[in-house]
Formats: C-alpha cells, structure tokens, sequence
C-alpha cells in the first residue's frame, strides 16, 4: 500500500464513495496508518459505508491516539464526554480535547470548554493531571527532536 491508496480513500470519501473509501482505509489500517485509522473511525461512528459502531471507531481512535494524532484523540474525547460507547466521562473526554486543542485544533479549545461546564473543579484538575500523563506517553514520543 503507497501513500496514494489514502489519497484515493480520501478523494473517494469526498466524491460519495464511502465503499471505496473503506476499502482503501481498511487495509491501510490494519497496517498500522495512524491516518486510515482516523478517519475509518470516523466512518463508523458516522455510519458512512459501514454500520455504525462507536465500539470500533473508538477501537481505531485509540490506535490512532498512541500514534499522536490530534484529530483521533478530539474524536476519542468527544466520545467520552457523550457517553459514545463508553461508559460517559467528562475528566477523560476534557483529558483528550484538551490535547487537541494544545496542538491547536479549533474544535479542541470548543469541546474543551464545553465539557468545562458540566464540570467540578476537582474533575477539571484531575483532567488537566490526565492530559498532561497522555501528553507524555502519546505526543512527546512523536515530537521532533
């Protein structure tokens, strides 16, 4: 599998194609494409080309999160704080998009103070704590050097 095949998921996605894109973006997952597995999770938690199952979309998130990505670790967040086949989570869900939003993604510094809301200050220094932990265990291993 090239580079291309994620390119042609990605143009097959945008044009409607969500069968070809899954095909594409399944294999590339299985091989470890932190990429594929974002956006083939999104897939799922979607419904587009395949059944909807938030079980397997947080699945490929997670593989997604451990290799750094921002965009996994805001959708993986946001599952936690809806409850989204998993047990609802606020610390965890503010945990994941506060990552997000310190690698600057827009809808991360959103979530973020939403899910603030719903939220004690004991829960929001224990999510800070949490992102902090991740933050060294999924982003710092991936940083250059």
């Amino acid at each position: 599998m090239a580079a291309g095949d994620f390119e042609d998921g990605l143009a097959a996605f945008k044009a409607g194609d969500h069968q070809k894109a899954v095909r594409l973006w399944k294999l590339l997952a299985e091989q470890g494409d932190a990429r594929a597995q974002t956006l083939l999770g999104l897939m799922y938690a979607n419904g587009e080309g395949v059944p909807e199952d938030d079980a397997k979309a947080l699945c490929l998130y997670t593989k997604a999160t451990k290799q750094g990505v921002a965009q996994a670790q805001y959708y993986r967040g946001a599952m936690y704080a809806k409850g989204l086949g998993v047990p609802d989570d606020y610390v965890r869900g503010y945990a994941r998009v506060s990552i997000a939003a310190a690698r600057g993604r827009a809808d991360g510094k959103k979530a973020k103070a939403i899910i603030a809301k719903h939220m004690t200050p004991a829960q929001i220094a224990e999510g800070q704590k949490l992102s902090r932990e991740l933050w060294g265990k999924y982003i710092v291993p991936f940083q250059k050097k």
